[in-house]
This record gives structure tokens, sequence and C-alpha cells, in this order.
């Protein structure tokens, strides 16, 4: 028997061919992958940014004869250097000395450009809180000093000659300029706060891939547990049976013997290639064919399961009412594994049986699977559904894994299985499953 595995192998989720980082590197350009592979690079072209910006108040501030202003503009240069691995230091630096150097020389152009590159790198690596608060302290000093207008600087460095200055000029450059710095901060700032929601979002992307990955691989196991458990219990279960009756037949009729054995062969082949195929997922190198996964034959193959266990010696009758089963081939290995299952725990733990019963239903989008037996003292049946430990030579009793395997296999149709003894003696399964034709799965 051959099916299409219901679940994706979990080692493709955990074996992803491309990181979230390498997709983030992807997305960048040539220059700037560079730059993010160089951080030593990427530090040298702020600094050079910066530079070309108060290039123009650097020269001015030498004509002048005002090296002091030019110093203080190379020691932000300088503290921008360290941005990526001091941000909280860099900005308070740069908030200190570009005090300094308004005023010293008041008419710079640029001048508040260093905090830019500071109050974005730090916006990267601190919480947004963290960085707008450092924005407020960093900022205040310098606006507010032009707000106050800077009269004994300013009044200096007025030009001379020429039509008078209006008398409110000082207090009109004052305000444009701090609403100007103040401006430029806050843009700095967040687009710092931007890249840095950017980053989280990936991480949590990348964490949510890994968590689902590590779910799927625990589901897969699962999987691969239920169907080993269902090919190993069914198939030892039906070959030791028939070992035991070909011991007792061969005496008194050969023939029946022969037929015996062969359907013990045949039932050890088919366990032998649904464990290769179960196995066979897990390993990628695996040729092709090794591991069939053809889609499963329902009608044959539940035709085969049903004679198989008559052969094995159980009073079997089947029953099937409504249209046919849905040609889904998941679906369709949902009812067999259930029927599987349900045959089997009646072979291992039946005592006295004198019929039994496998009615299948399917009446608009349900369908409805019961199997039941006639069977006295049928302990083992209540050992499959709850486990009891077997004591001195007792056979033993069941884990009961086998009713939470139909339980798992129909929950996924939104159905339920009940297992138990009806008021007429014996065991019976009732499982009942969803089906919806056009919209699949329900």
């Amino acid at each position: 028997m051959h099916e299409v595995l219901p679940a994706k192998d979990a080692s493709a989720l955990t074996q992803v061919d491309v990181s979230f980082a390498a997709l983030a590197d992807r997305r960048r350009g040539r220059l700037r992958r560079y730059l993010h592979r160089h951080p030593r690079a990427m530090d040298a072209v702020v600094v050079l940014c910066y530079l070309l910006l108060v290039t123009p108040t650097a020269v001015d501030a030498v004509l002048d004869g005002g090296w002091a202003a030019t110093a203080l503009l190379a020691a932000v240069a300088a503290a921008l250097s360290f941005r990526r691995t001091r941000p909280v230091a860099v900005v308070a630096a740069v908030a200190v000395l570009e005090v300094g150097i308004t005023l010293l020389h008041p008419w710079g152009s640029n001048v508040s450009a260093g905090l830019w590159f500071a109050l974005y790198a730090l916006a990267v690596q601190r919480p947004r809180r963290f960085s707008i608060t450092a924005l407020a302290l960093s900022n205040t000093p310098l606006s507010l000093l032009y707000f106050l207008t800077l009269v004994g600087p300013l009044e200096r460095a007025l030009p001379s000659g020429g039509p008078a200055a209006p008398e409110n000029s000082q207090l009109v450059f004052g305000i444009v300029a701090g609403i100007t710095i103040t401006l430029s901060n806050i843009i700095a700032t967040g687009i710092g706060i931007s890249v840095r929601q950017r980053q989280e979002h990936e991480q949590e992307i990348a964490a949510w891939a890994a968590r689902t990955a590590e779910l799927g691989s625990v589901t897969e196991r699962n999987r691969i547990a239920r169907e080993m458990h269902d090919v190993v219990a069914h198939s030892l279960t039906v070959m030791l049976t028939l070992s035991d009756g070909a011991a007792v037949v061969v005496r008194k009729s050969p023939d029946r013997a022969a037929e015996v054995l062969a359907e013990i062969s045949r039932t050890g082949r088919t366990a032998l290639a649904d464990m290769r195929r179960v196995l066979g997922v897990l390993r990628d190198e695996s040729p092709v064919g090794q591991a069939p996964r053809q889609p499963l034959s329902a009608g044959n193959s539940l035709a085969k399961l049903l004679e198989g266990f008559r052969t094995a010696g159980l009073p079997l009758h089947y029953s099937h009412t409504g249209p046919a089963l849905p040609e889904d081939a998941a679906f369709q290995l949902t009812v067999y594994r259930i029927v599987q299952e349900s045959l089997t725990n009646v072979l291992r733990y039946g005592r006295a049986l004198g019929r039994v019963d496998v009615n299948m239903a399917r009446t608009d989008g349900t369908v409805t699977i019961e199997v039941l037996d006639d069977g006295k003292g049928t302990v083992g049946h209540a050992a499959a559904a709850a486990p009891v430990a077997a004591a001195g030579g007792a056979r033993p009793l069941g884990s009961g894994q086998g009713l939470t395997g139909m339980r798992e296999r129909a929950g996924i149709y939104g159905g339920t299985v009940e297992a138990g003894r009806p008021a007429g003696g014996g065991w019976r399964v009732r499982a009942v499953l969803n089906w919806n034709g056009d919209q699949g799965k329900t």
C-alpha cells in the first residue's frame, strides 16, 4: 500500500537554503552590500560626508582666524567614527561640541550635521523611548541657543556695511535656525527608529520561522511514529496470528497451510515496503523508487486489507451505504488506518468471536465508520483504550497509541472517535469524519 504523505518533510523546514540575513543582504544594492559587510568603510563614509557638509564653515572660520571652531569640527568628525560602538557617548559629545562651535562661529552652515548621524546611530541600536529621550536632551541646548538669538556673538558676526539689518532679524534667524535643527534631528531619529523596527520585525519573522520549523519537526516525528505504529502493530499481529494458525493447520490441511504461509509472506512484504516508504522520506539522498509516495488507492487497498483479516481468521462482514468515499488520498488514508487499527485490536484481543462487522456510511458531508465485534471477555480492547501492564505470562496489553492515533487522524477532518463496549456485548469503535467535497477538508 502506498500513500501521499499528509505533511511536508520537517527536515526541509530546518534546512532552509537561504537565511533571513541572506535575503536582507540580497535586497541591498552592490554599494550598500559592500558597506554593510565592511562597517569601518561605512564609518569612513559618514565622517567624510560630515566633513563635506561643514567644509564651508571650517574654511570661513579659518579665514576669520577662528581656529578653535575648526578644531571642534575636527573633534566632531573624530567622535562620529565611534558612533556604532559608543552611540550614547557620541551623542553627548557631539551635542556639547556643536554648542561650542555655534558659540564660536554662529553663522556656520550645517553645524548640527554631526548630531544627525549620531542620533540616527543611537536610534538604530537603542529602544524607541530611549532614543526619543536622547533626542530631546541633545537637541535642547543647541535649539535654545538659537531661540535666545545669541545676542553677543551674533551682533559681532553680523555683516557690516550695506543696508541696516531689521531690528528683529536676530530673533527671526534664531527661531528659523532652532526649528530647522529640531526638525532635522527629529527626522534623523525617526529614520533610525524605522530601521530598528524593520530589523526587529525581521528578527520576529526569523524567530517565528524557527518555532514553526521546530513545531513541524515535532509534528513530523509524531506522524512518523503514528505511521510506524500502524504498520508494525497491524503487520506483526496478522503475521503472528497466521503463524500460530499455520502450526495447527499444517498437520490437518497442507493446502490450507500453504495459503496461510503465502498470506504471511504477503503481509511481511507489504509491511517492509511500508516501512521503507515511511523511513525513506527522512533521506533526501534516497534514489527515486526506493521510497514510493504514490496516492493511496483506497478501494483496492481496503478490499485487500479486509481480505487479509479474513485469511487471518476473522469472521468479517463489510457493508457500505451511500456514495463512495471521496477521492482525496489523505482522507482515504485516514479511513484505511482507522479500519486497520480497529481490526488489528479485534485480532489481538478478541475472544470467542462469532462475527465482526465493518460498516461504512456516507451521508452528505459525513463519513461514519463502525467496527463492531461480538467477542466475549474482550478485556484487551479496554487495554487498547487504557493501557494496563501485563503480569506474568499474560498476553501483553495495548499501549493506547492506536486509539490516540485514530483520534488524531479523525481530528484532521473535524471528526471524533469513540471506543467501548456496546449494550449487547463485544467491542465497538465508531469514527465520524467530516468532509466537504467542494471546499476540501473541514
